[in-house]
């Protein structure tokens, strides 16, 4: 495995790799060594830039860590990357103990949100503006390569809500990107933040719209209320349609990657 052999390089010994997740990315912690390597797998398919991806986790997780927010850290058992070996991309994190059968309830994600944006806004780093929108029209340009049929509903989709966009793009700052309660690890000392791959700069709705649970002006309204204002009812309904339709043609990259 390329991440063994680069920690190895590196003086870190990796004796039983144990594998976390196999989805997006691929998550393997170097047992014993408390490190865990991010493998961009599918996100690389997609995401011409995705070393690019990669270093914004390391970057913004690293300045939250300077800000006191409880965060999966770059790891400093050696270099945290982005490395690219044998064709793969690949970074380096701190291994954090937690339970993963635990999750926190939408709505206590929604409760932490306002604290975690706060100091979101204070990143000067560069991040990209269209966030979804980029990986929707990349998605769909993969999907089509391979031959993929009955993709024209989620171009049709997707133009409307083009559209739209621009009506709903405010209140706008570093958002996580992608701030469902899968993203936050239940640790013995509480809830840590995990994967910033996915921030952007867009409107604060988005990230309400992760967590909104449901379609319709009633989730929208209750996720912006559980918040604590913010951001428009209608905005987060908007957003919610703009996941879905990402989420949709994400499965569909699943099933055939």
């Amino acid at each position: 495995m390329s991440a063994v052999s680069v920690a190895a390089a590196h003086g870190v010994v990796c004796a039983d790799p144990v594998v976390l997740k196999d989805g997006s990315n691929v998550l393997v912690h170097l047992h014993p060594a408390p490190v865990v390597a991010r493998i961009a797998s599918r996100t690389a398919l997609v995401r011409p830039a995705v070393a690019g991806h990669m270093a914004r986790d390391l970057s913004v997780s690293a300045f939250l860590a300077s800000r006191g927010v409880p965060v999966v850290t770059p790891s400093d058992e050696l270099p945290a990357g982005p490395h690219v070996v044998d064709g793969f991309v690949l970074t380096f994190s701190t291994y954090v103990p937690h339970d993963p059968s635990l999750e926190l309830t939408r709505p206590d994600v929604l409760k932490l949100l306002p604290d975690l944006h706060a100091e979101l806004r204070l990143y000067e780093g560069d991040l990209p503006v269209r966030g979804p929108l980029d990986d929707v029209e990349n998605t769909l340009a993969y999907l089509e390569g391979l031959g993929v049929p009955d993709l024209e509903p989620f171009r049709e989709r997707h133009a409307e809500l083009l559209t739209r966009w621009d009506a709903h793009y405010n209140d706008v700052q570093p958002l996580h990107g992608d701030s469902h309660y899968g993203n936050v690890l239940m640790t013995p000392s509480g809830p840590v933040w995990n994967d910033f791959e996915d921030t952007w700069r867009g409107p604060v709705a988005w990230d309400l719209a992760c967590l909104a649970g449901a379609k319709g002006a009633e989730a929208a309204r209750r996720a912006v209320e559980i918040y604590g204002g913010g951001a428009a009812p209608e905005d987060v309904e908007y957003h919610v349609e703009t996941r879905v339709n990402f989420g949709t043609l994400w499965g569909v990259l699943m099933e055939r990657s």
